[in-house]
């Protein structure tokens, strides 16, 4: 499978990293060719707007959305406990992507959908107020602070985030890179305090070192364990302010 070209001229820098990891299966390959174009999200043309639940063949009573869901365990496992919900799932990486598929083909989930490309370019396409829950879960630190600037957990992303998601809405992100310079973790506190359009819901530490109670471990997060990290999770809700 080749990358397909950006939708958007005018796309902002790029948050992700490689597209392509290690050679994929026979039967994961032919879920590319057949399966993903029946669950592609068709972004509309630029400046188009598009209602999420039209997605569905049977209209969800909420939708959700996750960037970045990796391999796609946490995305599947939600899928399979909440069917009145529908579930938009975002990753450019090819073998995510055809991870979460094998997830999709195996339990027969038809309330997920996905797109293979920027989370942004979907967020435009968005109507206001759409989402009820969105989730950005170990994305790439981007280390470097030359980098910074790439990370997806930005203002410009909750620009974005607030004009789609509804009053009350929860955002989760999670991370394990808390370096004491630049560190994702104070990174993302420090852009969603700031930011009107989300308050950060903690009122104890336990609120951020626990899990919320339908939390979904994944690869990633068992990853860091194993090395002795501690990842946090930090839960921000949608305000009503008009950002």
């Amino acid at each position: 499978m080749t990358d397909r070209p950006s939708t958007n001229r005018d796309a902002p820098l790029r948050s992700f990293g490689r597209r392509h990891g290690k050679r994929l299966t026979r039967a994961r390959a032919e879920l590319l060719e057949t399966l993903l174009p029946k669950l592609r999200v068709p972004l509309p043309v630029a400046g188009g707007v598009m209602d999420p639940k039209t997605l569905f063949s049977t209209p969800p009573d909420d939708v959700w959305l996750e960037i970045g869901f990796g391999a796609g365990e946490h995305l599947a496992a939600q899928a399979r406990a909440r069917g009145d919900v529908g579930f938009i799932g975002c990753e450019p990486f090819i073998n995510g992507l055809a991870a979460l598929l094998g997830e999709i083909e195996k339990d027969s989930l038809a309330n997920v959908r996905v797109l293979d490309d920027d989370a942004r370019l979907l967020l435009d396409a968005l109507p206001d107020g759409c989402l009820g829950r969105v989730f950005i879960l170990f994305p790439d630190p981007w280390p470097k602070a030359r980098h910074w600037k790439r990370r997806i957990f930005s203002t410009e992303t909750l620009d974005r985030l607030a004009r789609v998601m509804k009053a009350g809405a929860e955002l989760r992100f999670a991370t394990d890179h808390m370096a004491p310079d630049g560190g994702y973790l104070r990174w993302a506190l420090g852009v969603g305090v700031a930011h009107p359009g989300f308050e950060w819901i903690a009122e104890g530490p336990s609120d951020w070192r626990g899990r919320p109670p339908d939390w979904v471990e994944t690869r990633y997060e068992r990853k860091a364990l194993g090395q002795g990290l501690a990842p946090v999770c930090l839960c921000f809700r949608r305000t009503d302010k008009i950002v």
